[in-house]
């Protein structure tokens, strides 16, 4: 395949896994939207339990995230993709069910199907890193979740419109919009065209699994991603009930997720061009930094300022740590690892996900919203010092894989 060719189909798939990313993260934020106040709903007295569905939403993602990839890897790509968008469609008709009949559990069930979905579209960023030259790994990975910023208008918005769609059960055309979102995305994956890797790849000696996670950047890379990760679930998942707690509407709490994942995705733009600028670690330090500028922020007060600005932060911080995290993980693993590496990666972050967002509701309940800020600062710190352990050794980190 000529330079050329192969240049255009990069970015055509960069393009359309972009777009598929803006579908998948506008489904997330619908369900960060409206699932905790569905469940505050819906629960008696003790409202404890009101983020219980997101930590099956994560339980979803943590379990999905293995199988997915040993899917994709026989499979391909395309073929794991329309398996989760199908799981997806799953979610929104039971979802649909949930809200009529008024049940926690089929809420729980549907978050969980929503999770498993979410956990084959994040590979989206692998899918595209693995088909980028090593010099546009971390711009193509970069670009892809830039589509993301779709998300911040369609997921919010789609919320605030779709909240009374099936009027007078409220938040039930919530759920008809994953129906509508995944079958969009289904549509876009017709047009994608990953190569899987050739049989060269395929049968080149592959390490094990505890082999290639003993390396000192797979440890940095899991830490940045799980950490970074963790800490944006907490404060998101607690931002809806924290705001109506404050006495603000759906609508106010609605566009703060809105702003927030925009924030997410916006920096993606040129977050690529400023890990091949200024390094990878550079970056992910940096991304702690504005995680400890959204704590201190939120610390400040109660108005809806600063709900606004601490989510704004939370979402810069996630984008530096969350994408440099993944494209140090591409510099260790060789074609023939890939699977398995990124399974791993993925698994144990989403295992942090799904802790930190079933603590944050009972936390917020026992505690309040300052102390759920509190408890992110150890969690940052873990990451600034992670980052200048892997800095100490090896210095600037050369973002091409290199032959094991």
């Amino acid at each position: 395949m000529s330079s050329a060719i192969s240049r255009f189909l990069i970015n055509r798939n960069v393009v359309l896994l972009a777009f598929a990313q803006a579908l998948s993260n506008s489904l997330q934020t619908m369900g960060i939207t409206t699932t905790p106040l569905v469940a505050f709903g819906m629960l008696g007295i003790d409202k404890s339990l009101a983020t219980l569905p997101l930590v099956f939403t994560h339980l979803g993602l943590m379990t999905g995230t293995i199988p997915a990839s040993m899917f994709m890897d026989r499979f391909g790509r395309r073929a794991g993709f329309a398996v989760g968008s199908a799981v997806g469609i799953g979610a929104g008709i039971t979802g649909i069910y949930a809200v009529y009949q008024q049940s926690f559990w089929l809420l729980c069930l549907t978050a969980f199907l929503q999770g498993v979905s979410v956990s084959c579209s994040w590979y989206y960023r692998f899918a595209a890193a693995d088909s980028a030259p090593p010099d546009l790994k971390a711009r193509a990975i970069s670009l892809v979740l830039f589509g993301g910023i779709l998300s911040g208008l369609m997921g919010a918005e789609s919320a605030k419109w779709a909240k009374d769609l099936l009027a007078p059960v409220t938040f039930a055309g919530v759920y008809v919009m994953y129906i509508v979102m995944c079958v969009m995305t289904l549509a876009l994956l017709v047009f994608l065209n990953i190569p899987r890797p050739t049989k060269e790849e395929r049968s080149e000696p592959a390490r094990s699994i505890w082999e290639i996670a003993r390396q000192p950047a797979f440890i940095v890379a899991v830490i940045s991603s799980m950490m970074g990760y963790g800490v944006m679930t907490a404060l998101m998942s607690a931002t809806p009930l924290a705001m109506q707690g404050c006495g603000f509407t759906f609508e106010q709490s609605a566009t703060v997720i809105q702003f927030h994942s925009i924030a997410m995705f916006a920096p993606a733009l040129f977050t690529g061009h400023l890990i091949v600028r200024f390094g990878v670690l550079t970056i992910i330090g940096v991304g702690a930094l504005a995680l400890i500028g959204c704590v201190l922020v939120a610390m400040d007060g109660i108005s809806f300022q600063n709900f606004l600005w601490a989510n704004i932060l939370v979402g810069i911080g996630w984008n530096f740590c969350f994408i440099g995290g993944t494209t140090l993980l591409t510099t260790i693993y060789r074609p023939s690892e890939r699977a398995k590496t990124q399974a791993a990666h993925d698994f144990i972050e989403y295992s942090m996900t799904a802790a930190t967002a079933g603590l944050t509701g009972a936390i917020l309940a026992w505690a309040g919203w300052g102390f759920v800020n509190l408890l992110a600062l150890p969690m940052i710190a873990i990451v600034i010092l992670a980052t200048l352990w892997l800095y100490a050794r090896v210095g600037r980190v050369d973002l091409t894989p290199q032959s094991r």
